[in-house]
């Protein structure tokens, strides 16, 4: 039986450069392949969920894990042509030719892919920071070498050229830090005690849970201006959020408390109001 196996495994299938290949040769290569990129894998897969153990910077094991995974591609591929007995110089004009080609035919996934070895290296944007790019706002989830995938606050998924966050505009909100500050404003009517006002929105910021209250960063009011209809006042708070809609939940519930402690001090939250003066008289014709 193992002799019968062996005579299947050296029959000869062809001839290649006056070499005689047979099955066991054509078998190798797809087997060697298939094993090779499955180990790679699987070890630096395992390598990044040891670092990640260890807390160390999702930034950081990202661009490792595409390192390593461009020098074991190039390691299996030397070692496949080298299985075939195919001399890397064989390669040498047809590289060149393909180089040309490829350098007029592929220039912006060239300048993708090299815009996001910058973004890993520089790191101008990292994983899990909140972007807000032409006006629409998300958190990466994963920077790649072509384009860096975004969740939007609505949670749909952005694929955004590595390029485009180079050359264009972008607000990291989180860049250095999770600070972001807020603002609400409200008016009311003429006639109102301002430093009641001020009391009120002073005491409603500062109960929020998510407000800080550190020096420099207290919750501050403003007398912002006298308008058309009412007294325009703004309060500024800051809080540590790396998401849009921890910001408008706190706006929000500063907005209720407002309304209510208003209500009980009897202060009217002000709306247009236009007084219309009638000169002469008013002619009414009654139809019968």
């Amino acid at each position: 039986m193992f002799e019968q196996m062996n005579n299947w495994l050296t029959y000869p299938l062809f001839t290649f450069n006056e070499r005689v290949i047979t099955l066991v040769e054509v078998l190798t290569v797809p087997l060697w392949l298939l094993c090779s990129i499955w180990l790679a894998h699987f070890f630096i897969k395992k390598l990044g969920n040891k670092l990640r153990s260890k807390n160390k910077d999702p930034n950081l094991i990202h661009l490792i894990q595409r390192l390593l995974y461009i020098v074991a591609l190039a390691i299996i591929f030397i070692t496949t042509l080298s299985m075939l007995n195919v001399p890397i110089t064989a390669f040498a004009f047809l590289s060149g030719a393909i180089a040309i080609g490829f350098g007029f035919g592929a220039q912006n996934v060239i300048n993708n892919f090299i815009s996001g070895w910058i973004l890993m290296g520089e790191k101008p944007i990292r994983i899990g920071d909140f972007l807000e790019v032409e006006g629409v706002k998300g958190t990466v989830e994963e920077i790649n070498t072509r384009s860096t995938r975004v969740r939007r606050v609505d949670g749909v998924h952005m694929l955004i050229p590595n390029s485009k966050l180079l050359e264009n505009t972008v607000i990291n909100w989180t860049l250095r830090d999770k600070l972001i500050r807020g603002t609400v404003s409200v008016g009311v009517a003429y006639g109102s005690d301002c430093n009641t006002v001020k009391g009120i929105m002073l005491r409603v910021a500062n109960e929020q849970n998510e407000t800080l209250t550190d020096k420099g960063r207290e919750p501050q009011v403003f007398f912002q201006d006298f308008g058309d209809n009412a007294l325009m006042f703004e309060v500024y708070f800051w809080i540590n959020s790396q998401v849009e809609g921890g910001l408008r939940l706190v706006a929000s519930n500063i907005r209720f408390d407002l309304n209510d402690a208003f209500n009980e001090q009897d202060i009217v939250v002000a709306f247009p109001q236009r007084d219309l003066h009638v000169d002469g008289t008013l002619n009414i014709t009654q139809t019968p």
